[in-house]
């Protein structure tokens, strides 16, 4: 059920986006008085769904759910060829019309989709607030735990991280991300033990660290495994006490409940040594592990509270131009990063499956609305790189026409369409690949 949820999502996202960034590019050609011959969600290879003409425009759907289109009249694309325009250009068609209007037309579709994000996050702001566990709290609280991988970069579990860079972290969620995405060294102010520290992270070792599948699991909060309740015979017998915090495992110390947890599971059916501190003493209590890896206890939660900030109609347009802001920010970030093979980030690239993961596996609206805003940001993204088939690449070749005031011929159009749509089928065969390679074998 949880699947048939996320492809539903999924799908619900897709459409209104596309339908969205098609309508950019219709509304903006009937403008300048383009005619738009078909205007389609999803494609219509062979046959459509359904259908309807009004005007000169056909309307519909079609069965091959990988985007949509607006067929605009007079302009080479999948549809069209430098063949299909031998006749004398028509005052109606897109050839026909100024260069500028032509580039309007052609970033039409990339601009509705950064203002759909920017309207979406807008009312996020306003509905639901922006929830975050402050940075502030986690530092002078438990802090943060790393893997091994962290720990070769300088940290140590515990450490709570003040600064990137000289700029003070304020959401905890983007410490992660400060670090993965770091184009240079990083100089981090971190309290450890109370003291302040800095630590240098040079780019060479972040670098090979994102070629690793586990990089986005170098830093966490810091869970203590501290015991609420017991729920086993086993766990009573043991001795172990409501409030105890455990600090070791079989000699493994001050690792956090997640480590902790994975040592338990390698133990399962078997007696592990477990060291508690209570009331300021460390005892060591044997206790048995079942076949799960579990010792029949309940943990107390993290001892943070999510802090809301709440926004007026009014301060939600700033809210969420700034959360656009900063999604277009970041996702160019990765992408950066993602097209430079020495990060071997590209290898993390995913298809559909991999989107489709993003949605939860429950129906809740503040995340896919957050999921749709998002999406919207990379459609945008991906559609402006200067890829020829993509709404980039024609753009690319109008500005060449408006600076030099000469005409790119259509045959090198129809050229550039074929040499584009054979990258972005190569993209696509690559992504998804990768998922069926990652999720399947």
């Amino acid at each position: 059920m949880e699947t048939v949820i996320r492809i539903i999502q999924f799908f619900l996202s897709l459409t209104l986006l596309v339908t969205v960034h098609e309508f950019g590019h219709f509304i903006m050609a009937r403008l300048f008085r383009i005619r738009v011959d078909k205007f389609y969600i999803f494609f219509d290879w062979g046959f459509s769904l359904f259908k309807f003409k009004r005007g000169e425009t056909e309307y519909g759907m079609g069965w091959l759910p990988l985007g949509g289109y607006c067929q605009i009249a007079g302009m080479i694309d999948e549809n069209q060829t430098s063949k299909d325009l031998a006749s004398e250009p028509q005052p109606w068609e897109f050839r026909s019309k100024p260069a500028w209007q032509r580039f309007c037309v052609l970033v039409a579709g990339v601009t509705m989709n950064v203002i759909t994000a920017f309207i979406i996050y807008c009312g996020i702001s306003y509905a639901w607030g922006d929830q975050y566990l402050a940075n502030e709290d986690v530092v002078a609280g438990y802090g943060y735990a790393f893997n091994a991988d962290g720990e070769s970069l300088g940290f140590r579990d515990g450490d709570g991280i003040i600064s990137i860079n000289g700029e003070n972290i304020e959401n905890s969620a983007s410490v992660l991300s400060r670090i993965i995405l770091a184009d240079g060294d990083l100089n981090v102010m971190v309290a450890r033990e109370g003291i302040p520290a800095g630590i240098v992270v040079p780019y060479e070792k972040i670098n090979e660290l994102r070629k690793k599948e586990n990089f986005g699991e170098v830093c966490r909060v810091l869970q203590p495994f501290i015991i609420d309740s017991l729920a086993s015979e086993g766990a009573i017998a043991s001795g172990l006490q409501s409030g105890d915090r455990v600090v070791g495992i079989d000699g493994v110390d001050e690792l956090d409940f997640g480590a902790y947890n994975s040592l338990l599971v390698e133990r399962a059916d078997k007696t592990a040594e477990l060291t508690v501190e209570r009331a300021g003493e460390r005892l060591p209590i044997l206790v048995p592990v079942n076949g799960e890896g579990k010792i029949g206890v309940t943990i107390k939660p993290l001892p943070y509270t999510l802090r809301t900030r709440h926004y007026s109609l009014l301060e939600s347009v700033p809210a969420g131009l700034r959360l656009t802001g900063r999604t277009i920010e970041n996702y160019w970030s990765q992408l950066k990063l993602i097209v430079n093979p020495d990060t071997g980030l590209y290898k993390q690239v995913g298809g559909f499956i991999s989107i489709g993961k993003i949605f939860p596996g429950s129906w809740d609206w503040y995340m896919f609305w957050s999921m749709t805003a998002f999406l919207s940001i990379i459609l945008a993204i991906m559609n402006i790189i200067p890829i020829p088939g993509l709404d980039g690449g024609h753009t690319l070749f109008t500005l060449w026409e408006m600076i030099t005031r000469r005409k790119v011929s259509e045959r090198v159009l129809e050229i550039a369409q074929y040499v584009g749509l054979a990258l972005l089928l190569a993209l696509l065969l690559f992504a998804n690949g990768n998922d069926i390679f990652r999720y399947f074998l």
